[in-house]
């Protein structure tokens, strides 16, 4: 059941990242200000929902990973150290920052360089927890690792 819960609030996270990715970059380079005004709102306004998520998959994979000690778990535990700090010292507060902005009509040089740096900052999250779930998926046997062919 624990993994089950993990499996599902994780992939709730990966997806709103990407979403949140994915919709800032259409958003910057093919609308118009009101949207990109539009998306960085609806970002901070889906917090309350991301978080948890968040929470609830380091909770979930902890609470997994309390008697493992195989070297994948370790390399997944760090991971999800240096997802958490990215997200809560770089991409929230950017998310804060550029919905402010946006909202005051302030679309001057910090706030696309806020933006370089949450997309950057958000790019790493999305493949460290990519990999996080490769590796989960391998703990779980759903996935094989990569095995060398048998010689015949």
């Amino acid at each position: 059941m624990k993994s089950k819960l993990h499996a599902i609030v994780g992939s709730f996270a990966l997806l709103c990242i990407v979403t949140f990715w994915g919709s800032t970059l259409v958003s910057e380079l093919f609308l118009e200000h009101g949207d990109v005004v539009a998306v960085k709102n609806g970002i901070v306004a889906a917090m309350w929902l991301f978080i948890p998520a968040m929470a609830a998959t380091g909770a979930s994979g902890f609470a997994l990973a309390r008697n493992a000690r195989s070297r994948l778990v370790g390399v997944k535990i760090r991971r999800m150290k240096i997802i958490a700090a990215n997200g809560f010292l770089v991409l929230l507060p950017s998310a804060c920052f550029l919905a402010a902005r946006g909202n005051s009509g302030q679309f001057g040089t910090d706030f696309y360089v806020v933006q370089g740096i949450e997309l950057v900052a958000g790019a790493v999250n999305i493949v460290l927890m990519a990999l996080n779930m490769r590796d989960g998926l391998r703990l779980s046997a759903r996935l094989a690792s990569r095995q060398a062919p048998a010689a015949t």
